[in-house]
Order: C-alpha cells, then structure tokens, then sequence
C-alpha cells in the first residue's frame, strides 16, 4: 500500500479490510463491476455523484491493491476497460449483505438516482425463491437476463429480448414497478415501464422481490 494512503493504523482484520475498500465511493466503484468490466464513461454514468476526478484516484487505489485490473475490450468496442479482480470478485457477499441491512434501515430514499446494475445486485439480494423465471431487462443502455429459481436470482449481461418476459425502461421507474406497491399492470398502463409477455407472470416474478421494513428497536425481525 503506498505510504500516503490513510489507514485506520490497527491490527484488526476488519480495519485493515477498511484500509482497502473504506475509501468513499470504494465499494460503489466495485458494485458497478460486479457484473462484468467497464469503461471509465460508463463507471462514471453509474456513479453520477462522483466527480471526475475522485473517480480516477479510487481506480487506482483499487487497482494498485490488486481489487480491479485493467483489460481490453474485444472487438468492436477495442477499448480499454475496468474489471474486478478475483479478490473483487469475492466481495459479492459483502454487498448482498449491505442491501439486505440497509433495506432494514429508515431513511432510504428511492427517488435518489440508482444505476442499472445496483438495482440487479438488490434484486439478487432481496429475492424469496419461488418458482422458475426468465427475464430480460434493459436500462439505460445496459441489457440483462435473469434467471430465478430455487436456488435465488442469477443475472448476467445480455442481449435486450432475453427470457420469457422482458422489462425496460428507466433504472428508478424499474426500482419502482419492482418494490413499489402498485400492481405491474398499473405500472406499464402508465407507461413508466415497457413490458413484453404474460402479465400474470410478470407479476409472480416481481412478488418474488420485497425490500425488508424496519425493525422497531426491540423486536425481532
């Protein structure tokens, strides 16, 4: 680590694990790469509140620790990008884990901007399994296809039209028609989002997705 880096200076496991990814915008940076690499524009598209620059140095730190790498794009894109590292990659957990106990904490505001890619980890984490679904979904320019089953939600980036259902539109309307309380129906008759396939299953597969309310101190959740 280099020398003018802050580091909490304890020997305790969970600090030194701070020392690599507490830096703000740290583990942002690592959630938008967690389904596959990125160029540094489409990083910042995800991360509107970051500035230019602060980005650039967390890359670095990130990738000076062995947690991102850089690699080429294959063609047609032929540019370089950002990708997590296997060290990276074993932060998935972490970030379930952090939705799962944010969601069970006041004060979230769901008008606040939420990118492509942090609204499929939250579903991945705020998945009840039941039942099989295919899905596609396509947001501001990002396309993926969802697969849930017993076993929970599997997401890869896709062609757009992937599943037996697909959904597009943008990333906060779809946060809504996916937690909100207003039927699916309701939701592409108001043209918030475009929906192609059966309703009825669309609605099964968006009941398998609830955000967690809080638990009043003292009870048990």
């Amino acid at each position: 680590m280099a020398e003018n880096r802050k580091t909490y200076g304890e020997g305790c496991i969970a600090a030194h694990a701070l020392d690599l990814i507490g830096d703000r915008w740290a583990l942002l940076v690592v959630r938008e790469l967690m389904l596959g690499p990125k160029r540094f524009g489409a990083l910042r598209a995800g991360l509107p509140g970051v500035a230019t620059n602060i980005l650039t140095r967390r890359l670095e730190d990130l990738e000076r620790v062995g947690i991102v790498r850089r690699r080429s794009l294959p063609a047609p894109a032929s540019a370089p990008a950002y990708e997590l590292a296997a060290s990276g990659l074993a932060l998935a957990p972490v970030l379930r884990e952090l939705c799962r106990w944010g969601a069970a904490m006041p004060g979230h505001d769901p008008g606040l901007p939420i990118s492509p890619t942090a609204l499929m980890l939250s579903m991945e984490a705020m998945i009840r399994p039941a039942g099989r679904f295919t899905a596609g979904f396509e947001m501001a320019g990002e396309a993926f296809a969802l697969t849930a089953d017993a076993s929970g939600l599997q997401i890869r980036r896709s062609d757009a039209g992937t599943g037996e259902m697909s959904f597009a539109g943008h990333p906060n309307d779809m946060a809504s028609a996916i937690y909100g309380p207003a039927p699916l129906a309701d939701v592409v008759a108001s043209g918030r989002i475009r929906f192609t396939g059966d309703l009825g299953r669309g609605q099964a597969f968006v009941d398998l997705f609830r955000l967690r309310h809080p638990v009043p101190a003292g009870e048990d959740a």
